[in-house]
């Protein structure tokens, strides 16, 4: 399975009010390349194929980029009940630790 492809696979198990960073993702996927998990996440199918990139944030708990814009990823994020404050989730009450996977 192409990387891509493992990194959709593990953002999808993410559940609904809870993120994830992009330096987790890598960590559960056996990589530290986190740059290259946000860039599979650009080009990801989007939430209408079940892929919920919007949740996942900077390791800094900033929001971080988003195809659709920043502000849309906050509108997401908070419809979630994910409380965003100056641009910031707070890791400590929001943050899910991904199982690693193969």
């Amino acid at each position: 399975m192409e990387f891509k492809e493992r990194v959709f696979r593990i953002v999808k198990k993410m559940p609904k009010g809870r993120v994830s960073t992009y330096a987790e993702v890598g960590r559960a996927l056996g990589t530290r390349g986190f740059r290259a998990v946000g860039n599979a996440l650009n080009k990801s199918p989007g939430i209408k194929k079940g892929v919920p990139c919007h949740r996942v944030v900077r390791s800094d708990g900033k929001v971080g980029g988003f195809a659709l814009g920043t502000t849309r990823k906050i509108e997401m994020l908070k419809s979630e009940g994910i409380g965003i404050i100056n641009g910031k989730v707070d890791l400590g009450k929001y943050f899910y630790r991904l199982e690693k996977i193969l």
